[in-house]
């Protein structure tokens, strides 16, 4: 019997080995599963059919709201929010908390009909839900997200109920939602987009917004003019002069100090002014949480081609994303190791 006992054991301990193994295998899927971009573990928009949204607590889908709709039964409540476009009041439809937003400005009409029109096109996972629609009196009605926008990351982050969720994952999950969502609009059903009110960090930030599963939704469309370099059509932010370090160098003026800016002499350019812009807005989502050391380590060489002066060099948001994924992958896996090795 002496002699039996530790034959017996060496099959236990090796059973015991592969099921702890295998455990550790089914959490980091999990995990990885659960912050694939594109992969939402769950769908903003549900499933419902075009033209028709859920949310809060709504059982069924209900076709967008129109104009009668919208003046009857949506209740205004207070403004949370200002543009040059529009006016956006926290409102009540039937118990559901909504984003009500009116035109600011007349000399704005086109813009929020744009805007009106791309939200139409682009809803999906990575676009605000839109409620109801009213062109004729330049209104609209969206989901309202309590987070806000992305302005609001590193407060929300600080408050007691969300520290926790303070990590490297959260935010380069926020990044990879970000990228997510360029990659989307160019190459969106309708066409390749270009996000023109992303002249500074401060406004790129505030064209998303941040959702209570954190995760990110683009929310204002009222600049996405189309590009598609096989037509020869090329987008200008604007008809003014841009400056800074933020926008990329083909947004600058190309002639110096010596010729005085003029609209018609300004080159356009295309999508790849969004690419330029991403390692910035990486650095601010990333924040200084541990950790996020290691991931701009990871990210630094496709940064570096993000930065590119020429933007024909510069990759493609898929590619972009596909870095990102990868990094964010290996960077679970390498977390759960360790973890694995005590454990043993």
């Amino acid at each position: 019997m002496g002699r039996s006992s530790p034959a017996r054991s060496v099959p236990v301990v090796l059973l015991c080995l592969g099921a702890l193994l295998f455990g550790n295998v089914l959490i980091y899927i999990y995990i990885d599963s659960l912050h694939q971009t594109g992969n939402h573990p769950m769908q903003p928009h549900g499933p419902c059919l075009p033209r028709h949204f859920k949310i809060s607590s709504m059982k069924n889908c209900s076709p967008w709201l129109l104009c009668q709709q919208m003046s009857t039964e949506v209740r205004k409540l207070k403004l949370i929010g200002q543009g040059a476009v529009k006016k956006i009041y926290l409102s009540e439809w039937k118990g559901n908390k909504v984003a009500l937003s009116r035109l600011s400005s007349a000399e704005f009409q086109q813009d929020l009909l744009h805007g009106l029109s791309m939200l139409q096109v682009l809803q999906g996972p990575q676009v605000v839900q839109l409620v109801g629609l009213c062109p004729e009196e330049f209104s609209l009605v969206t989901e309202y997200h309590p987070l806000g926008s992305l302005l609001n990351l590193d407060t929300v982050l600080a408050s007691e109920r969300h520290r926790t969720l303070d990590t490297w994952q959260t935010r380069l999950q926020l990044a990879l939602d970000y990228v997510s969502i360029l990659h989307f609009l160019h190459t969106s059903p309708a066409g390749t987009r270009v996000m023109c009110d992303s002249n500074n960090l401060e406004k790129t930030l505030s064209q998303f917004l941040l959702t209570s599963d954190f995760h990110l939704v683009v929310n204002d469309l009222d600049a996405l003019p189309l590009a598609d370099k096989e037509r020869g059509l090329l987008v200008k932010c604007g008809h003014r002069e841009l400056m800074g370090d933020f926008v990329a160098p083909e947004q600058l003026w190309p002639h110096g100090n010596g010729q005085p800016f003029t609209d018609e002499l300004m080159p356009g350019y295309d999508e790849r002014t969004d690419i330029w812009k991403i390692p910035d807005v990486t650095r601010y989502l990333m924040g200084r949480v541990p950790g996020g050391d290691v991931v701009h380590f990871h990210l630094f060489h496709i940064h570096g081609e993000c930065k590119g002066r020429d933007p024909q060099f510069r990759p493609s948001a898929s590619d972009v994303l596909s870095v990102y994924r990868s990094v964010y992958s290996n960077m679970v896996r390498d977390t759960l190791s360790p973890n694995s090795r005590d454990m043993l």
